[in-house]
């Protein structure tokens, strides 16, 4: 039998690996990517690189990670790829601790084939790491559960590690690790939770003394007004929270794909399960769906729930296992079954119209790799500065990242604490300016394009021309994309604080 299950690991691995290194992205795909990547070269949450509350230990990683590969893209794109190899292993051991091999190997068998992570496995963003980092703390914290105290330890490590690298662990963790101490003594709970704070302190104290203190903690709650607040139950109106439900229920399908059904099929038997699986797994998910539904969520942010898919595909690969153990169906009719969903799945991940397909990827790649091509055509760095959009695909800081020569600032301004302040950019560095001066050499603007083919995007496009008088900005067509130029006294219509006026000269920074 351990042989049965190495080869199984060995196997999982493999196609993990091979799968998301085949359709990994080549360019830094989200501006939160983007973001991680210019922490690479200096840590400075405050101007967003990365963002708010930082991923600190994702952001060393990866700057070890570049050490070998020179790229950032390709650094955090391999951790990804190690990251979800690790998660289909840990997710094969729970479901073997809880069902059995034969639940294991349908549950990484689903886990490969997710079209959700799979898609997270091959871009440059934390959530598959955030995935596997719960498979391994569940683990653990259902043996402590189980009785086994030599667990404690590292359980308490692995949940404030998995905070260092996506401090929202810690909320989605922390009550499964307190509730594992149930039937643990008071001194070896006490034990725990010291070294849980323990773990913690060792990277957040680094993490704030690079930050600056007090300028961390202003930026990380500018950016929760700015945000994540608005949306909450409690300060807006509760269909958010019903939109919110309705989009869990959409990555429920896009995460498991066909397997989606095995909770609503007979394939569920009649076998008899303990009931202390069914409530660590309540409480290892319900926490955060509730915080999902009623605080924060958008469908561009679907990652977010990986954290909340290791017990899941742990009953997934149950109820397949009993679906697979049905007399009723031939053995030929079933294998038939799978390799139908795993093409399914496939396609899902490949053609799939949404942002986390490989389509997508590959279109958005293109788009920008044309536009970095064809933008220094129509304007020239001396003389051209780029104003980029808050966008995730396409915005300022894929304009700023991929043309370091330019001076890109972000619209809109934003409020921050001491007041209107608009993001820039030059050479992959973030500052914030609370007054545009782009340089005397500078003479006009040109609107980095956002994606094609979105009405979206075309309607905010031209909503931010209605603001320019007719015939302020005029066009460039080239590589087929449409270039907005306008001279830089006309910044103040988009940006009427921080450019109220024709710009002074001011050297670069």
């Amino acid at each position: 039998m351990n042989s049965r299950q190495t080869l199984d690991k060995a196997i999982l691995i493999a196609a993990t690996a091979l799968t998301r290194f085949v359709f990994r992205s080549h360019y830094l795909y989200d501006i939160d990517s983007v973001n991680f990547a210019l922490a690479i070269k200096r840590f400075d949450p405050t101007v967003h690189q990365p963002h708010p509350p930082g991923y600190f230990l994702y952001v060393y990683l990866g700057r070890l990670a570049n050490l070998i590969f020179h790229d950032a893209n390709t650094a955090f794109v391999v951790i990804s790829i190690v990251f979800s190899c690790g998660a289909a292993v840990m997710i094969y051991v729970l479901a073997d601790s809880w069902f059995g091999w034969k639940a294991a190997s349908f549950a990484g068998l689903i886990f490969v084939f997710s079209p959700l992570a799979w898609f997270h496995g091959t871009v440059a963003l934390t959530y598959i790491v955030e995935a596997f980092f719960s498979a391994l703390a569940g683990y653990f914290c259902w043996r402590i559960y189980c009785g086994a105290a030599r667990f404690i330890l590292p359980g308490a490590v692995v949940v404030g590690m998995a905070s260092g690298f996506r401090p929202s662990s810690l909320l989605l963790l922390g009550s499964l690790f307190l509730f594992s101490f149930r039937g643990a003594s008071r001194r070896r709970a006490a034990g725990g939770i010291a070294a849980l704070v323990l773990t913690l302190l060792a990277w957040f104290i680094p993490m704030i003394q690079i930050s600056g203190g007090t300028a961390y903690v202003s930026s990380l709650v500018s950016l929760w007004l700015t945000v994540p607040s608005k949306g909450m139950v409690f300060n807006s109106s509760v269909v958010n929270s019903f939109a919110r439900a309705g989009v869990i229920a959409c990555i429920y399908v896009l995460c498991f794909g066909c397997a989606a059904i095995l909770p609503f099929w007979g394939g569920r038997g009649d076998v008899s399960v303990d009931r202390r699986k069914t409530m660590f797994t309540r409480v290892w998910v319900v926490p955060g769906l509730l915080f999902f539904t009623f605080v924060y969520l958008k469908f561009v942010n679907s990652g977010y729930l990986l954290a909340l898919t290791p017990p899941v595909y742990a009953w997934m690969g149950l109820w397949a296992a009993n679906w697979y153990a049905n007399p009723r169906f031939s053995k030929t009719l079933k294998i038939l079954a799978m390799g139908a969903c795993a093409a399914a799945n496939t396609m899902v991940f490949i053609r799939g119209p949404g942002y986390c397909s490989y389509r997508e990827v590959r279109r958005f790649e293109t788009e920008l790799e044309n536009i970095i091509r064809v933008l220094p055509q129509v304007a020239s760095p001396r003389e051209t500065m780029i104003v980029g959009f808050d966008s995730h695909f396409l915005g300022y800081r894929h304009a700023g990242y991929y043309l370091p020569n330019y001076l890109t600032v972000q619209f809109p301004e934003v409020q921050l604490r001491p007041g209107m302040r608009v993001f820039a950019m030059r050479d992959r560095n973030t500052w914030l300016e609370s007054r545009i001066n782009p340089g005397a050499s500078v003479h006009n603007f040109v609107i980095f394009p956002l994606p094609s083919g979105d009405s979206e995007y075309s309607d905010y496009m031209a909503l931010v021309r209605k603001r320019f008088p007719p015939g302020e900005l005029r066009t460039i067509e080239r590589g087929g994309h449409e270039f907005a130029i306008g001279s830089v006294a006309d910044l103040r219509i988009l940006f009427p604080v921080c450019a109220p006026q024709a710009a002074a000269p001011l050297d670069a920074k």
